[in-house]
């Protein structure tokens, strides 16, 4: 089976304000998905989005099929207007064996300054029925009446 990985490690130095110490969240829920035959490693869960990414160049990489006209542009939380690539509607994902028909909004390479090329976010979330455990930084997947608890590939470390 193939594997498509884009881990990096990242180091923060932690800045102090005042007495304070602010602390970087180290925890991000990253999973594996496979499309095909393909892996890829480092897929970023985020309840935060409304719609699931993939940057262009990977989805170049993988193959995938001919976009559709996105009937909507996307504004950041900088209010930035970014024009899409197009939509990848009706892509079939793995999840731990566990089958998902979505929806990837494509985005140009450099929109996003992140070391992940992929991101799940409400609307798989959703369908996955997902459910986290902050303690344990776990998830709990379900999809075809079969319910997974898995553990997040954890790529962030801070030093």
């Amino acid at each position: 089976m193939n594997k498509i990985t884009t881990k990096k490690q990242v180091n923060y130095s932690i800045p102090k304000v005042g007495t304070t110490v602010l602390t970087i969240d180290n925890h991000m829920v990253v999973i594996q998905i496979q499309i095909g035959k393909i892996t890829i490693e480092d897929v970023l869960l985020d309840g935060g989005f409304g719609i699931n990414i993939i940057i262009e160049q990977l989805r170049l990489r993988l193959g995938l099929p001919k976009l559709k006209l996105a009937p909507y542009n996307l504004k950041m939380v900088d209010q930035i207007i970014i024009k899409l690539v197009g939509l990848i509607k009706f892509l079939k994902i793995y999840v731990h064996d566990i089958p998902y028909i979505t929806t990837f909004t494509v985005l140009h390479n450099n929109v996003i300054d992140s070391s992940y090329s992929m991101l799940l976010g409400k609307p798989w979330l959703r369908d996955a029925k997902v459910g986290h455990d902050w303690g344990s930084n776990t998830i709990t997947i379900q999809g075809n009446g079969i319910i997974k608890k898995l553990l997040s590939l954890n790529v962030w470390e801070v030093k």
